[in-house]
This record gives structure tokens, sequence and C-alpha cells, in this order.
């Protein structure tokens, strides 16, 4: 079986932005396995609020919310010490050392547009975008 898929912030944001990339976000959104963690949806949210508005961000959220992909809204001890040594040892910021422990701890490939990530190529599955 085919390992899961779990899309970061950027890859969402270059799909519903039309980046370069978008059209593999798209065939990732169709496959039930595929992963958004909750801290995707935090900043997937807060960016689209910053330069869209509410409405906006709304609207994206729920767009989201109605695909037949895998929603990960909880974090459990083990997720938050390896955030922690992830973000230690590998100088991520917060949310990134987040959204890659839930990538390990579902053995799931991190697709991103995130030039950081790429620091964990040797830690974890990635695909850039």
């Amino acid at each position: 079986m085919r390992q899961p898929l779990l899309l970061d912030t950027s890859a969402l944001l270059a799909f519903v932005e039309d980046e370069q990339g978008a059209d593999r976000v798209e065939e990732a959104l169709r496959i039930p396995t595929t992963i958004i963690p909750w801290p995707v949806l935090l900043e997937f949210y807060y960016v689209t609020l910053r330069a869209h508005g509410e409405a906006e961000a709304d609207a994206r959220l729920a767009m989201l919310k109605q695909l037949d992909v895998i929603i990960e809204w909880g974090m459990d001890q083990a997720a938050v010490l390896a955030s922690a040594r992830l973000k230690t040892a590998h100088r991520l910021s917060l949310g990134d050392a987040m959204i890659a422990a839930f990538a390990l701890r579902c053995g799931a490939t991190l697709v991103h547009k995130d030039p950081d990530f790429e620091r964990l190529a040797h830690v974890l599955p990635l695909e850039a975008l």
C-alpha cells in the first residue's frame, strides 16, 4: 500500500491560489488517505484571513472540511515531544515542527513548497512542489 500524503499549508495555498504544484495538490485531495493536520488548518486560515478577510477564510476552511480527506484534530504528548525535538534539532518554526511531527506519526510523505522542510530530507519522506 502506498504511503499517505500529508499536505503542508504551502501546498494548500498553492492549490487555492492556483500556483505551481496546484495540480498535484488537487490529485492528493482526491485521495481519501490524504491528511491535513490542525496546525495546517490554523496557518491556512490565518494566512487567508490576513490576505483576503474573514469571509474568504471561512469559505476556504468550509471547502477543506467538505473534502474526503483525513483531518487530524488531536495532538497527544508523543506528538508534542516529537515537535519539540524536531524544532530543536532542525531549527524549524513551531508550526513546521508540529506539521512534520504529524507526518512522522502518520508515516506520511509531507507535500510542501516550504524550503525549510528540506532540512528534514533524512528524517521523513518529502515531496516538494
